[in-house]
Order: structure tokens, then C-alpha cells, then sequence
């Protein structure tokens, strides 16, 4: 397992769920360290892990029982918060989580594997969506589209009051 090849399921959306599963990572390894001190026999009870772990090691080929695989899922995790491509989406409203995976799956194919998706809200926008990286921005909401229209619907518009 590479740690620049570190593929990421589609439920890891943003920089707070990679910061997430690099807190369980460490819960993880708090744990299996507190094991090894313990007099054998003592109840233990492992910390709760999320499916999106889970679905982040089998994705990687990880064992998390094991240090090193864990060690090296932390890394990469450290990796993305540093240095991963962030797109930032504004809607009208609060996009569902599975309106939002097919966006993420496409950056993911056309873009960058590990893209991270920043949702934000935009109420002004009324419909669409506004994109911005870092070195670009694209409003796509219907807005812009209206207001390129102005001249046509301005046309459409005085006829009807023309009655023509």
C-alpha cells in the first residue's frame, strides 16, 4: 500500500471526515497500546470504528490490527489534509449526500483521485451551483444564465405586453 496512492472511498467528501478518520486511527492505536499494558484477562473494550474506516482500509488493502498498515493509513490521511486538491460547490440548498457522490466520483475520475469536495451553501443562487478552485471559478447557477439571457427575455417580454 502506497501512501500517494491512498484510494479514498466516496463517503470521505471533505477535509473534516479525512481529519475524522485520522482521529479514529489514532483511538485505534491509543487502544491497541493500552492493550499491550494491561494484565491479561482485564476487560477491554475497543473503541467504536465507523463504517467509512472500514470502507477506507478495505479500499487500501489494510489490516487494522495491524501498526504499520495503520501507521501508513495515518499518513496518507496526513497527507491529503496537506496536500490533496479541494473543489469548493455552493448550492441553493443543502445537497443530499448522494446527489453530492456522483460530482465527487466524477472529480475523482476526470480531476484527481483524491479530491475533496467543500459543500457550501449559497441561498443567492437560487438554482445551480457556483465551482471554485483554487486558480478558477465557474457560477453555474440560473442566475448568470438569466442575466446572459436578459436582451432575449427583455424581447419576450415587452411582446407580451405589445400584444404581439
Amino acid at each position: 500500500m502506497e501512501l500517494l496512492k491512498l484510494k479514498l472511498p466516496l463517503g470521505v467528501v471533505d477535509q473534516g471526515d479525512v481529519m475524522r478518520l485520522a482521529r479514529e486511527l489514532g483511538a485505534l492505536d491509543d487502544f491497541f497500546v493500552g492493550a499491550a499494558v494491561r494484565k491479561a484477562g482485564s476487560p477491554q473494550q475497543p473503541p467504536k470504528t465507523t463504517r467509512l474506516l472500514g470502507q477506507l482500509a478495505e479500499a487500501n488493502g489494510a489490516n487494522l490490527l495491524e501498526k504499520s498498515d495503520r501507521a501508513v493509513l495515518k499518513l496518507g490521511l496526513e497527507n491529503l489534509i496537506e496536500n490533496a486538491p479541494v473543489v469548493h460547490m455552493s448550492f441553493a440548498s443543502e445537497p443530499s449526500p448522494k446527489s453530492v457522490e456522483p460530482i465527487l466520483d466524477w472529480f475523482r475520475r476526470q480531476v484527481h483521485p483524491q479530491t475533496l469536495l467543500q459543500v457550501g451553501l449559497a441561498p443567492s443562487i437560487a438554482a445551480g451551483c457556483v465551482l471554485r478552485t483554487p486558480n478558477k471559478f465557474f457560477d453555474l447557477s440560473i442566475r448568470v444564465h438569466l442575466q446572459k439571457q436578459a436582451h432575449f427575455l427583455n424581447e419576450l417580454i415587452s411582446g407580451v405586453v405589445d400584444g404581439r
